[in-house]
């Protein structure tokens, strides 16, 4: 909208006059080939790209807690398996100080014993440095200060991954924040090589105006002094030193290097879920069989205890059985802690679960228009 008011003279001859006016303008550009809509829809999937870039980082973030959280507890479980085995070595220590002091065993059994005991007490450091450093981990992945923070449990005991049988659909796959995320920036790519195209058209424009003037502003506002115009307008490019033409083969350019990007997401996708089922099944198994080793390793230390109290068997049968149950019962928790992980891969794997949510803002495949191939075209002649 323009208001003015203008005093204006001539010298001869000699008359001075004013001049009101009041007037609203407005234009339009046509989108008549499509490029703000291309531009619009472009910027709605960069934009939804985005959003999917976060729920990249949310996911990472949430598997890292339960993976920090997981390892936390697999440690202590460690650490009291550790103590227990050192109760165990004290017990066998006292019996063979007890031999040696009645003339049955000689000090070399002593001795034995006496480093064997101080070696699994030389674990119980180590292993604590660790839970500690995985406990600070975990309290920066929560945003708690690392100072005074703990968590309540002490065992894998219990935690258990929702059982997940193969035959999964590959629909699952779309809760992938990086598989969508890959396909809302192609998405975008084939709205800017729209845009691209569209560039080349004509761009066509409609302007209106309306108003009044007068020489008296009390007779500005009358029929008799509206004043109005229309116009449309039509702007071509002719020589533009080949900037189109670069833009549109960039955005070309871009789309072929997304569709790579989306199709290596895709893929790797589907190898992921493969691999944690995979290895979720193995995992089972070899849990399954090491807890027949364990339970198997503590019956036979349990009798080699009772066997060398009793001078039927040497210290070395004992140690040997001693170190085999350590040794089973720390692979077990091992091996529990990795099964929990193959878990959290496959939650991963699938976006985040096993349920598939609908993405309301998701284009349809009627957005996907045929773009030909523009490489026989001579320079600047975009079809």
């Amino acid at each position: 909208m323009n208001a003015s008011a203008r005093r204006q003279g001539t010298k001869n001859p000699p008359v001075t006059f004013n001049t009101f006016d009041a007037s609203l303008s407005a234009s339009y550009e046509l989108d008549f080939w499509g490029l703000a809509q291309d531009n619009m829809r472009a910027a709605r999937n960069s934009a939804r790209a985005a959003t999917y870039a976060r729920d990249v980082v949310a996911l990472t973030t949430a598997a890292n807690v339960a993976n920090t959280y997981f390892t936390v507890l697999s440690l202590r479980e460690r650490i009291s398996i550790a103590k227990k085995n050192i109760e165990a070595a004290k017990r066998i220590l006292a019996i063979t100080q007890a031999k040696v002091t009645n003339g049955v065993s000689s000090n070399l059994e002593l001795a034995q014993q006496t480093a064997i005991l101080a070696g699994v007490e030389a674990q119980i450091p180590a292993l604590e440095e660790q839970e500690r450093e995985e406990r600070y981990a975990l309290a920066i992945l929560l945003g708690r200060v690392p100072e005074g923070f703990d968590v309540d449990a002490n065992t894998l005991e219990g935690i258990a991954a929702p059982p997940v049988e193969p035959g999964l659909p590959s629909a699952l796959l779309q809760r992938r924040p990086d598989i969508a995320q890959a396909e809302a920036q192609l998405f975008a790519a084939h709205a800017n090589l729209d845009a691209a195209r569209a560039a080349f058209l004509p761009a066509i424009g409609l302007t209106g105006s309306g108003g009044y003037s007068a020489g008296q502003i009390a007779n500005l506002i009358s029929p008799s002094n509206l004043a109005w115009s229309i116009g449309a307008s039509l702007l071509q490019t002719i020589f533009d030193g080949g900037r189109l033409t670069s833009q549109r083969d960039l955005a070309k350019a871009q789309e072929v290097e997304l569709v790579a990007a989306y199709r290596s997401a895709v893929l790797n996708a589907l190898a992921d879920v493969e691999s944690a089922l995979g290895g979720g099944s193995s995992l089972a198994e070899r849990e399954r069989l090491t807890t027949v080793q364990v339970d198997n390793a503590a019956e036979a230390f349990r009798i080699s205890e009772l066997q060398y109290r009793e001078g039927v068997v040497d210290l070395l049968t004992v140690l040997q059985a001693q170190q085999t149950l350590f040794s089973s019962q720390d692979t077990l928790v091992q091996v529990k802690l990795a099964r929990l992980q193959v878990g959290v891969a496959l939650y991963r794997a699938l976006g985040g679960g096993w349920t598939v949510a609908v993405d309301a803002d998701m284009p349809t495949r009627n957005d996907f228009i045929p773009i030909p191939d523009f490489t026989d075209l001579p320079v600047g002649n975009p079809f």
